[in-house]
This record gives structure tokens, C-alpha cells and sequence, in this order.
């Protein structure tokens, strides 16, 4: 991490892409290579799995995050370089860095990179639009930025992903300590997708604070907390505080496909959400996560 530059403590996103489901929130749910959402008629998300690997999911969405916190930590670059050592990404994110860990990073960076992210009218994107380009991304004091249009688009999270292992420079004592080799841990350097990156420049983001998201323990929880972060006011930089006085209302069964939650029975949906819910509100993110019932229809309101 560079030590000249103060700790980030809001992580940027894509705006775009938060209100879209990407992540499954469940390792062990069965993984068909492909979802699917359909945000509004006419328009189809797909994110569809790389042949021989899986969809993303827990880990990976703490990846993602972690990643555009580091962005944040580079200055915001324009052309979406994030550089870091696996070491001490792991350690940001609260892991602890061994063989095993090093191995799931190197295997989740992979999969933004290869995992194709598919949009008819679903994804809205700022790249067409020529004051996005080149433009390096800051916060804005006024809210989000108006959303730009839907568009047809195919691309994945990362455009590009290269570990280079440290001990490169001695091959020969490598072959003395295979085991050495196979856990170096290596310096890493990825770079956002062009559409990420004219969302971020353009200030069509979330905001979200780093603390609070590392301090949901529930993937289900941190993911409510992006979506939210999607739909709320900006909290000044650096306060690492949530907008205050917002409210959210959606319907139960349209929120578990945001999110997405594989379950679709209320009571089922309850059971997932309720212990999500409690953690939110216990972490300070929201002051209240009910599900109500509005004649034959259930639904999810948040205020915070």
C-alpha cells in the first residue's frame, strides 16, 4: 500500500453495476454457469461463468470491493490500474494470507476478468459519452450523477489481470523449495473494464464506507449494504458515515432477484434476510429492515 496516501475510507463503485445482481451469495447453492435478472420489460442481465469455472461469489465480492478500494487508495487513476501486493490485499480484507488464501485470490481475479457480464437494456453506461473519457473520478458534493442511458453490452469487471511472483529474480533457489514457489505470494496488476471505468469518471457511483463493510460478517448483509449504497445520498468524503433520513421500499420477490437470493418464498426469504437485517442495523448502516405485507404482496423497507 502506498504510505504517502492517507487510508481511503469510502469505497467508490459503479453505480451501474451495484444495481445489478453478479455475486452468488451462497457458495453451495447450485451453480447453473449462468444468471439471469431482467430489470425492467425488454430489457435482460445475464452473467455467464467462463467454461470450466464457476459464477462468482462470496469471495469474489469481497475482491471486487477490496479492489476499488484500493483504486481509491491509487488516486483514482483514469485508466482503472490498480496495483498491490496479494500479501497485503489479503490482509485489508481481513484474511489471512497463506497458501490456501493466495491460491482463492489468484483463482477470483481470474474470474472478474473471465466471467462475461452480458446487458440488453439493462447495464447503463457512461463510456459512450465523450466528457467521460480520460476523466479521473471524484467525488461529487451534489448527489449522484444523472443515469446515463441503458445499452447492448458485453464485458467482465477486470479488463486485464498479471501476478508477477518476487522471487522471479532467484529461479534457481525456487527449484531447491518447490513448496516456496507455489505460495509466493506475488505483486498483482489489474485494470478496471472500460465501462466501469467511464461510470466511475463520469460520478455515476456509490459510495460506501470501507469500516462498515468489513464489519458485516454476512455476505447476504454486504450486499444489502452496496444495494443500498446505490440507492442512497453520498456521505461526505472521509466521514466514513452513512446519508442520513433515507428510505427504501421494494417489493420482497424483485429485491431476492437484485440481490440475488435463490429462495422465493417470503417465509424462506425472511429466514435469510432477518439475520442480515439485525447485522445492518446493528453495524449502524440502517436504522430499520422490516418486511411488511401490502394487501397480497410482501415487501422490504429500509430507512437509515
Amino acid at each position: 500500500m502506498n504510505p504517502r496516501r492517507p487510508p481511503s475510507r469510502l469505497v467508490v463503485l459503479d453505480r451501474a453495476l451495484e444495481l445489478l445482481p453478479l455475486f452468488r451469495l451462497s457458495d453451495s447453492a447450485t451453480d447453473e454457469g449462468a444468471l439471469q435478472y431482467a430489470p425492467s420489460p425488454g430489457a435482460r442481465w445475464r452473467v455467464l461463468a467462463a467454461p470450466g469455472d464457476r459464477l462468482p461469489g462470496t469471495f469474489d465480492q469481497d475482491v471486487y470491493v477490496g479492489l476499488l478500494h484500493r483504486w481509491g487508495e491509487c488516486g483514482r487513476p483514469a485508466d482503472g490500474t490498480i496495483t498491490f501486493r496479494l500479501h497485503a490485499f489479503l490482509r485489508a480484507l481481513g484474511r489471512k494470507a497463506d497458501g490456501r488464501t493466495y491460491e482463492q485470490l489468484r483463482a477470483a481475479l481470474a474470474r472478474l476478468e473471465r466471467t462475461t457480464l452480458e446487458s440488453t437494456a439493462a447495464y447503463r453506461s457512461a463510456e459512450r459519452l465523450p466528457a467521460a473519457a480520460g476523466r479521473r473520478a471524484e467525488p461529487r458534493e451534489s448527489g449522484p450523477a444523472e443515469a446515463p442511458g441503458p445499452t447492448d453490452a458485453r464485458f467482465s469487471v477486470l479488463a486485464s489481470v498479471v501476478i508477477e511472483r518476487r522471487r522471479q529474480e532467484d529461479p534457481d533457489q525456487l527449484a531447491l523449495f518447490p513448496e516456496l514457489a507455489a505460495h509466493d505470494p506475488g505483486d498483482a496488476r489489474v485494470t478496471l473494464a472500460p465501462p466501469l471505468r467511464a461510470n466511475l469518471a463520469a460520478g455515476y457511483v456509490a459510495r460506501l464506507s470501507w469500516a462498515r463493510y468489513q464489519q458485516l460478517g454476512s455476505p447476504v448483509a454486504r450486499r444489502i449494504y452496496r444495494l443500498l449504497a446505490a440507492h442512497a445520498p453520498p456521505p461526505e468524503e472521509g466521514s466514513g458515515a452513512r446519508a442520513t433520513g433515507g428510505h427504501w421500499r421494494a417489493p420482497l420477490e424483485r429485491w431476492a432477484e437484485q440481490l440475488p437470493l435463490t429462495q422465493r418464498y417470503p417465509s424462506h426469504l425472511q429466514r435469510v434476510l432477518q439475520p442480515a437485517h439485525d447485522m445492518l442495523q446493528a453495524a449502524g448502516a440502517v436504522r430499520s429492515a422490516t418486511l411488511v405485507q401490502d394487501g397480497r404482496q410482501w415487501m422490504v423497507e429500509y430507512v437509515w
